[in-house]
């Protein structure tokens, strides 16, 4: 049997501002699909052996830490989010009692349907979505809500999925800007990132706006790693590019991890996602519905069912 544990998710939210909203509890439920119906209420959402939904009373309270973080290993986390209520309108949240932690040398996965809060659960780890409730440790120290600017300092990178370069400024410009807080260590941060991507200390005064989409990823992704960061978060690295460039852009996130950067990605290639991964969590509704070890997730039949097929699908509608 998989090593995996199911959460009850309640209602959840999305980020998406069209979304119509219902009156009545405080509680609001939104949805990133335009399709989508905002839910009112305060309850919570069991999956079924059928792969059926049965609303229930309730939420993921009580649950020990080991069902929450099914394959965790032992020790301190490097990064414990815990119970993240997040949104970006006061009143309105997307997160719902979020939680994940990573763990040295890690590459955690977070996968979900469009809508779920993937996205506003990387950004609320970053400083870039207000945490109203929760608590977010990085190597035990509380950075709840800490500013972008502090959180560099302190070790942790940012990729958002796009604008993610300075198309006006050349290659080695944009690994200034991404050293900008230690301009002394700037020689050596660029001779480490240009051993990692090779292509970047040969192409070094090209214009990042001439680069593929590929080749732009891996700019952003060298320019992050600029401050000598511990943790690194990745917004859907692969999102827009060629079956073979995705593949590529999998393969540096390991090359990143190996050169011991502890890597948090979000994706909607699901399946590939996982596959690089040593954990994964799957997110509905801005709460976690599964977690467990990369492979257990892809093998799982209720996760495949209810998750990877349709993921899958909808990666293929934005590919044509």
């Amino acid at each position: 049997m998989s090593d995996i544990a199911s959460v009850t998710d309640p209602a959840g939210l999305s980020d998406s501002p069209e979304s119509d909203i219902q009156t009545g509890n405080p509680v609001v439920s939104v949805s990133d699909s335009p399709e989508s119906d905002i839910h009112e209420g305060n309850f919570g959402s069991q999956l079924s052996d059928s792969g059926e939904s049965d609303i229930q009373g309730g939420s993921a309270d009580g649950l020990t830490r080991a069902q929450i973080h099914v394959g965790e290993p032992e020790g301190e986390p490097l990064l414990d989010a815990v119970d993240l209520i997040a949104g970006y309108i006061p009143g309105v949240n997307i997160l719902n009692g979020a939680s994940l932690t990573l763990h040295e040398g890690e590459i955690v996965g977070i996968i979900g349907p469009n809508g779920a809060g993937k996205s506003t659960l990387l950004k609320s780890l970053f400083g870039l979505v207000h945490i109203h409730s929760g608590k977010l440790l990085l190597k035990g120290e509380d950075i709840t809500n800490l500013r972008a600017d502090k959180l560099v300092s302190r070790g942790v990178g940012f990729v958002p999925q796009t604008e993610n370069v300075f198309p006006s400024l050349t290659i080695a410009e944009n690994m200034h800007m991404g050293a900008f807080q230690a301009p002394k260590l700037f020689n050596e941060r660029f001779d480490y990132v240009c051993s990692i991507f090779p292509k970047l200390g040969q192409r070094k005064n090209q214009l990042a706006g001439q680069l593929s989409g590929g080749e732009r990823q891996m700019v952003a992704m060298a320019r992050a790693l600029m401050m000598k960061p511990s943790v690194l978060l990745l917004d859907e690295p692969s999102a827009g590019l060629s079956p073979m460039l995705q593949d590529e852009t999998f393969i540096r996130v390991r090359q990143v991890n190996k050169a011991g950067v502890s890597v948090v990605i979000v994706e909607q290639n699901a399946r590939r996602c996982l596959q690089i991964c040593d954990r994964g969590y799957v997110l509905d509704q801005g709460r976690n519905a599964y977690s467990g070890k990369g492979r257990d997730l892809m093998e799982d039949p209720k996760v495949v069912s209810l998750y990877l097929g349709n993921l899958e699908e909808e990666v293929e509608e934005e590919g044509r």
